[in-house]
This record gives C-alpha cells, structure tokens and sequence, in this order.
C-alpha cells in the first residue's frame, strides 16, 4: 500500500510526537530516569526507564564525567531538579561533592563542585524536605583544637539553596573546639559507611566499631545529639541500613552457627525521652536465606510490605550466582519473614542478579526494581508482583550494561 504525501507527512509527525515523549512502538511513555555511578572511567550513566517493560535506553550525552574521582554515592533533591555526586577521591586526588542540574531526557549539567568538612565522602543524603544535603566523611578533621585520636568520621550539613540546588555549610552549633570555635561538622563513630534519614532522626552505621550512631534533626539543619549517642548491635559485620516507617533494618554479613550466610538485625525507633533510640524487635536477628552470602545492602518496598537484601556471593557450590533475599514485612510489628508460604521460601527467592550488586532502588510507580552489579558492569531490572512481592524477570531481557565497576544509583520520576 503506498500513502499519499499528506499521508506520510500524518505519519512523520506522529513518530515525531511520539519520540518526544519518550515513546516507541514498542513501548510507553518514560516513567523515570535512572543515574548510576562508576569508577572504572569515573563516568555517570543515564537511562530512561519505559513504563510497560522496564527497558533501559541510553539517556542522550550518556555517559557524563562525575567531576572527581571514584564515585561511590549518588543522591537526588526532591522534585528531581538536582543530583549530587560524591566522589570519594584516591591516594592522591581529594574527595568532592559534584552538583548537576537535570535537564528534558535526563541530562545532566555539571554547575559546581564543593568539599565535605571531613576526609574521604563516601555516602550522601538529602532530607525528605529537599532543604539539607548530609555529607559522610570516613574522618573528622584532626586538629590540635579538636583531636581525632579515635578515627571518627563526621557527617557534613549543607543548606540546599532551592534555586539553584548549591549548598551553603552550616556550622555545628552544639560543640565548640578548645579555642571556642563551633565546629564546621558533627562527630559519628570510627569508619562510617552508610547513613538513612528516619523521621527526625539521622542514623549512622559505623563499621568499625559495629554501632550505630544517631542524630535527631533540629532546626535549620542542626543535628542533635540524643540520650543514646552510640547503639551496641552485637553485629559482626554490618554493611547496610534501610528504613520502612518506623522501623530500621540492618545487616550483619558475618557468619554464625545458625546463619552462615548473615543476618538481618530488625529496629523499631524510640520516641520521645528515648527519640533516635533503636529497640530490638521481639524475636531478634533474622537468618538470610539459605546458601545466600555477604548481604551488602538493603531496601524496604515504597507500599512497605517487603525487604529486599542484596547478597554479594552464594554459598551454594553449584551457584555462585548473586541474588535479591525477599522477605514479607509484617504491617503490624515490622518483623520479616521470608516471602514465601508456610515460612519458606517462595519459587526463586533468592531471585538471581548480575556479579557484585552494590545499590538497589524501585521506580516511583512501584512496577520495577534495579541494581547495580560492580563486578559484570551490568544494572540487573527486575518486575515486581505487585500482590506477592515476588519479582518477575522482564519480558525483553533484564540485565543492560552501564558504565565500568558501577557502585551505587539512584532513580527520579520527575523533574520539577
């Protein structure tokens, strides 16, 4: 059949339209962007995440430069107007923080870079007002003012200008030095390496002493120490934290008689007199499913119904395969069980993923999950049932190659 020029004309435009809005005759419209750090190259990608498939397509200009070196921590403004970078930096190049502005398509615009107060950023927050960025640094300063004779790291609060998403430090107004200075910095404990915002509270996960840390968020940024500075956990090996409500969830990779492959340390958070504290769920730690090993990083669903932990390794001879533990968080006491009947496991949980997850995160429209795998340099796309929980492989493939030695992502599902 052959169409008439006004025909074809009709026709172009439409692709035309359609292209526009992110669409394609084998798809729907865009739901989200993803952005996804990587080391090898020190490179940012960008993809558009379709609504009926979950593919991942290349955002245009991807991959972008993260303006530093070793990027390892990503996180978003609300309203998705702006990213910031962390870049940990190496024996030779200083850590930064590097801001971007998100244009149409996911693209990112480098504006600016900024320093942390302390040594070695290595995670990044903002608060669920979009107005503070938390910056965690691996040391304080060591001055003769204010030693560091333990090793402590800090965290590093900006004001988030909503303009223009730069950021202005705020002082600590709760500790001076020796010279009566107010400290630019808040202490946490030794070698942190992850922190979540919960309500009014900053919780820090310290691994080298196996605590964690809490802060309740004043005003104007300030965080305030609270009755329990340092919580015990009796932790091995904590790699994670995630939060659902309020409960904190943490893991333990290290290997005990009864759960060779980890554990999962369940938290309810204290109120009043005792607010920022973390009360151990009746029943305690939680064993990760059979022959998974080396939990590295946890997330509660956005309906708050399941936890999925990301096991770095397998201790099952004949399936080295990485994996996503599934595990039913009960609405009522915030306990977790694995997702399953009759406390087993359903059909394919642990569900498989690329070589060497490091982050995990769920679109807005809670349809689709993603990781980042490190050591294959793959994001691993996952559909999530949205009655079970259980995750579904994604009808045209689910593993898209990203930047080299991908460490964490993040995911926006608007830019306003």
């Amino acid at each position: 059949m052959r169409l008439s020029r006004i025909g074809r004309v009709s026709m172009a435009l439409v692709v035309s339209v359609a292209m526009g809005l992110g669409m394609t005759a084998c798809g729907g419209g865009t739901i989200a962007f993803i952005w996804v750090l990587g080391t090898q190259y020190n490179q940012i990608g960008g993809f558009k995440v379709d609504d009926f498939t979950g593919n991942l397509t290349q955002v245009v200009r991807s991959p972008f430069s993260s303006n530093g070196t070793n990027p390892v921590s990503i996180a978003l403004k609300p309203g998705g107007r702006y990213v910031y970078i962390v870049n940990k930096g190496d024996a030779t190049t200083g850590g930064n923080i590097s801001l971007y502005s998100v244009g149409g398509d996911g693209v990112l615009t480098f504006q600016q870079s900024f320093t942390s107060r302390g040594s070695t950023p290595v995670w990044a927050t903002v608060d669920s007002t979009g107005g503070f960025l938390y910056v965690l640094d691996t040391l304080y300063p060591d001055t003769p003012e204010y030693p560091n004779p333990n090793g402590l790291g800090d965290i590093t609060v900006f004001a988030i200008d909503q303009n223009t998403g730069r950021l202005q430090l705020v002082p600590n107004q709760q500790i001076k030095d020796s010279n009566q200075t107010q400290l630019t910095f808040f202490p946490v404990g030794p070698k942190p390496l992850m922190m979540r915002v919960s309500g009014g509270c900053v919780f820090t996960v310290d691994s080298g002493n196996q605590t964690v840390f809490p802060y309740a968020v004043g005003s104007n940024g300030q965080l305030t120490l609270t009755a329990n500075s340092t919580i015990t956990t009796g932790a091995g090996n904590l790699t994670s934290i995630s939060t659902s409500g309020n409960y904190v969830y943490l893991t333990d990779a290290a290997p005990t008689s009864d759960s060779p492959g980890g554990r999962i340390l369940p938290y309810t958070v204290g109120t009043g007199s005792a607010a920022c504290s973390l009360n151990t769920l009746t029943g305690g730690p939680v064993n990760n499913l059979p022959l998974t090993s080396n939990p590295v990083y946890s997330m509660a669903d956005n309906k708050g119904k399941t936890l999925y932990v990301l096991n770095e390794s397998s201790l099952d001879p004949q399936n080295k395969t990485s994996s996503i533990s599934a595990f039913t968080i009960d609405a009522t006491t915030g306990k977790v069980f694995p997702l399953g009947t009759g406390g087993s496991p359903s059909a394919g949980n642990p569900y498989a993923v690329g070589a060497g997850p490091m982050c995990m995160v769920e679109d807005p429209t809670n349809q689709y999950v993603y990781t980042s795998n490190n050591i294959d340099g793959t994001l691993t796309g996952r559909r999530i049932d949205s009655n079970t929980g259980e995750l579904r492989e994604l009808t045209r493939g689910s593993s898209f190659p990203t930047v080299g030695q991908p460490t964490c992502l993040t995911l926006s599902g608007n830019v306003n």
